[in-house]
């Protein structure tokens, strides 16, 4: 797996250069903007983007929307931020970041949301079907099975559905879910976005004993887990 990594501080470069290399990763690091998107112009065979928000000239934010406008979604793209505020990160993923990691650097997290977002990028067709402990996800036929039964949903409680499963461990705020699912923002008074996710959480069965469960934190916002990962800030809910 080869991952591109922009950074302009030269310590913090040095020490994700060497997280990677002994996690068995190769790396290509970029000091400043421009040079990788000129790397990113030519075909290149980058597995993941590594970016650091803030930089003088092109910074990161410049280069996600660079990617998604010429190259789609075929990369993903990850955050390296001080920024810790929910409307910034917002921000970052509306346009276009998969996730982010906020300094200082932990190797640990680091690695841990690179080898997920890595693996799901495996599954690069969207129709392509997966599964996800006991249940079945068919995108190409808009179905999801549990234990090998169909579950009956509705379209948007589909694509919502679709949308977590494709995501493990990743959290959501409740823009980002909105404009994913809906194209527009829905006002935190609206209970469509939480009825949705009460009925896909009933119908669907998210327990322990399927294996995962959908936490949920007003503040934060919605991540689907699985049992062995959740969180133990009790600031979450299922």
């Amino acid at each position: 797996m080869n991952i591109a990594s922009l950074e302009d501080d030269v310590a913090q470069a040095q020490l994700i250069n060497e997280t990677l290399k002994n996690a068995g990763y190769s790396i290509t690091s970029f000091s400043q903007g421009k040079e990788l998107l000129a790397a990113l112009a030519k075909p290149t065979n980058f597995d993941l983007l590594l970016l650091d928000w803030e930089m003088l000239g092109v910074n990161g934010l410049d280069v996600v929307r660079w990617v998604r406008a010429n190259l789609g979604r075929s990369i993903p793209v990850v955050f390296l931020t001080n920024r810790d505020q929910e409307a910034d990160l917002v921000t970052g993923l509306q346009e276009g970041a998969d996730d982010y990691v906020t300094k200082p650097l932990k190797a640990r997290e680091l690695l841990a949301r690179l080898h997920a977002l890595l693996r799901r990028s495996k599954a690069a067709d969207q129709n392509q079907a997966f599964s996800c402990g006991p249940y079945f996800i068919d995108p190409d036929n808009n179905c999801i099975l549990l234990h090998g039964q169909a579950i009956e949903l509705a379209p948007k409680e589909y694509e919502l559905a679709l949308l977590l499963f494709r995501n493990p461990g990743r959290l959501f705020s409740r823009d980002v879910i909105s404009f994913n699912i809906w194209n527009r923002e829905i006002p935190a008074s609206s209970r469509t976005l939480d009825t949705h996710l009460s009925n896909i959480r009933r119908k669907l069965q998210m327990r322990p004993e399927n294996g995962l469960r959908l936490i949920s934190s007003y503040a934060l916002g919605y991540r689907l887990e699985l049992v062995n990962d959740l969180p133990s800030d009790p600031t979450y809910s299922s």
